[in-house]
This record gives structure tokens, C-alpha cells and sequence, in this order.
């Protein structure tokens, strides 16, 4: 999963399958209402004039689209201002080869002047500039769209990790207020785990990889393991190559927190939390699994559920809605699963730890 960024330039749209039907399709419109207006000649029957008009609209949209895809690069590197520019340009340029084509081939079938010639150059120039404006026009309101959109997305993922981070840094130093009392060196060690995960956590960056997450992931199980010692046992089964993917940072943090939490914290016996990473045919799933309280059993308090919600939240944001958390029970134990899409390059094995 991968954090959605903007285009490089407006026409960027134009490369993907949308844009194009879209063009190929805006041309088709553009040759039936030239084969349905008035004047097409007499004894011209409008059916073959919608074909001659759709095949060179076409053919001029194709090398327009063509020539502008060979300029991508150099125009990524530009102000939008000189998008429009080289695409009427080209679209120009697309006209008049067009039509000097048709002239070279074809031009004895239609018997017209030279003059007559020079003025149906005029007419199409002045109808490629008309059609090209309006295009235009049209891209500039996609493009704002789009980029409102990604900033109000972005606002809302930067509003939710303000969320997630101060609530995870709580509990974290409600775990060292724990340990000063009765074991200050315990306590300082746990600071000074702290400061090495907030310094990776706090990057200022809304996805960080997989790989990194399991880092901050095991970080937090360290300190946590500091307070409960041999009453808290991981488990990690993971694959020897971990898929190369993105998530939003602490994400799989809360999981593991809501595990200490309601599994190994009310049990005096404590428990084991389970922590997989399996690739399956076209997602990957980030598990961990925790023990319920057996009857007679203190639970813990169920407070408000920030981590989760938030976590749930900005997978949704981030993956456009393809990853997703979601939470069962199985055999008695309490699952909490994170889905994520699975690389193409994805090549499955597993170790346990």
C-alpha cells in the first residue's frame, strides 16, 4: 500500500485507460455533431462524412496524445502553464499532419482548390484552438478537484495521527511510572527505549514500511516486557522475506497494546500474544492474537478505543478503502487483523521466533 501522492503535471490523467476512452470518446461526439450539422454539401451522405470526420479527429487526438506522452517527463519538471501551451501546440501540429495526409493521399477524390484547401486549414486550426480551450478548461477544474481532495485528505490523516501518537505516549509513560517505585533502573531503561522509538515514530511521514512497523512494534513489546516480565510471552511468526509494502506508522502498535492490555494484564498467570505476517494469494495479513480473561478473572477497563478507531481509519485513507482492520474471536482467543495488498513481487516463506 502505498501513500497517494498528486500527479506531476495535469495531463498526467491522460495516461491512464480513463482519460484516454475519454478522449476517444469526446472525439467521436465532436465528428456527430459536425455529421449532424447543417452543410455538410449536397449529395454527401452524413454517415460516410461522420466516419471521414471520426477517423481524422481521431487519428489527430491520438498523435496529439502521443506527443505529449513523449514530453511527460520534461513537463513534470514545468509549470502547469506550459502544459497548456505544448498541448495546443501539439494539437496544432496533430491537426496539420492530419489533414497534410489526407491532401498528400487522398486529396484528388474531394477536387478542391488550393484556396479551398487553405480554407478548410484555417477552419480545422481554428476548431483544434476552440476544442483544445474547452479541454483545457476542463482539465484545470479536474486538477483542482484532485488536488483539494488530497489536501483535505491529507488534513484528516495528520489529524488522526495527532491523535494516535500523544495516546500512545501516555501509556507508554504510565508503564515508567509503574516501574520507578519499585524498579528505577528498569524505569530509566524503559526511557531510554522510549526516546529511540519516539525518534523513529515521530518522523514526519504518514506511511512508513512494514519492515519498520514490526521494528516499533517489537521496541514497544520490550518496554512493555520490562513491566511484566515472564508474565508477557511473544510469539512471531514471520516470513524470511517481509513483503516490501507500506502502512500507516503505529498502526500495528495499538494491536499489540490492546493484547498486553486485555490479555496478559488481567491474567496473574499472564499469557501469550501471537504476532503473524502471512502473505496469502493477493493480500497480506498483519495478525495478533491475544488470550480472553477466563472466568473469575479481573478485565480490563475498556477505555476508549483511540488507537483502533484511528488505526482503522487511516488504513481506510490511506489504501483508498483496499486495507482494512478487522477484529474476531477464534477459539477462545481475541484477533485483531490488519489486511493489507499483497505486492506483485510478493515471494512467500516464513520463520518462527
Amino acid at each position: 500500500m502505498t501513500r497517494p501522492t498528486t500527479a506531476a503535471s495535469p495531463l498526467d490523467v491522460l495516461w491512464h485507460a480513463p482519460g484516454v476512452i475519454a478522449v476517444m470518446l469526446a472525439g467521436e461526439g465532436l465528428a456527430l455533431l459536425l455529421a449532424l450539422a447543417p452543410g455538410p454539401g449536397p449529395g454527401i451522405d452524413r454517415w460516410v462524412y461522420f466516419g471521414l470526420a471520426s477517423l481524422c479527429i481521431q487519428w489527430i487526438a491520438l498523435l496529439c496524445l502521443a506527443g505529449i506522452y513523449l514530453c511527460r517527463h520534461w513537463l513534470a519538471r514545468r509549470p502547469a502553464a506550459h502544459s497548456a501551451w505544448l498541448t495546443m501546440t501539439m494539437l496544432l501540429l496533430s491537426t496539420w499532419a492530419v489533414l497534410g495526409l489526407v491532401w498528400s493521399s487522398v486529396g484528388d477524390a474531394f477536387a478542391l482548390s488550393a484556396t479551398q484547401w487553405w480554407n478548410l486549414l484555417w477552419r480545422l486550426s481554428a476548431m483544434a484552438l476552440t476544442v483544445g480551450l474547452l479541454g483545457l478548461a476542463g482539465m484545470q477544474s479536474v486538477w483542482r478537484n484532485r488536488r483539494l481532495a488530497i489536501a483535505t485528505q491529507r488534513a484528516e490523516l495528520a489529524a488522526l495521527q495527532a491523535r494516535v501518537r500523544p495516546h500512545f505516549l501516555f501509556n507508554t509513560l504510565n508503564t515508567g511510572a509503574a516501574l520507578i517505585g519499585d524498579q528505577p533502573q528498569l524505569a530509566e531503561q524503559l526511557l531510554l527505549d522510549l526516546a529511540d522509538l519516539f525518534r523513529a515514530a515521530l518522523r514526519e511521514q504518514h506511511a512508513i514500511s512494514l519492515t519498520d512497523e514490526l521494528e516499533l512494534a517489537r521496541r514497544y513489546v520490550s518496554i512493555e516486557q520490562l513491566r511484566f516480565g515472564d508474565r508477557l510471552r511473544v510469539h512471531w511468526r514471520l516470513p524470511d522475506t517481509i513483503p516490501d509494502l507500506q502502512l500507516p506508522a503505529l498502526s500495528l502498535q495499538p494491536l499489540v497494546e490492546n493484547a498486553i492490555r486485555h490479555g496478559i494484564e488481567p491474567n496473574a498467570d499472564g499469557g501469550t500474544i501471537e504476532i503473524t505476517v502471512e502473505a496469502g494469494a493477493d493480500r497480506v495479513l498483519v495478525r495478533v492474537r491475544n488470550p480472553l480473561p477466563g472466568a473469575g478473572q479481573r478485565r480490563a477497563r475498556q477505555g476508549h478505543q483511540i488507537g483502533l478507531t484511528a488505526t482503522r481509519e487511516r488504513l481506510d485513507a490511506l489504501s483508498g478503502g483496499l486495507a482494512r482492520l478487522r477484529t474476531e474471536i477464534v477459539d477462545g482467543d481475541f484477533v485483531a487483523c490488519i489486511e493489507l495488498p499483497l505486492p506483485a513481487n510478493h515471494s512467500p516463506g516464513e520463520r518462527t521466533q
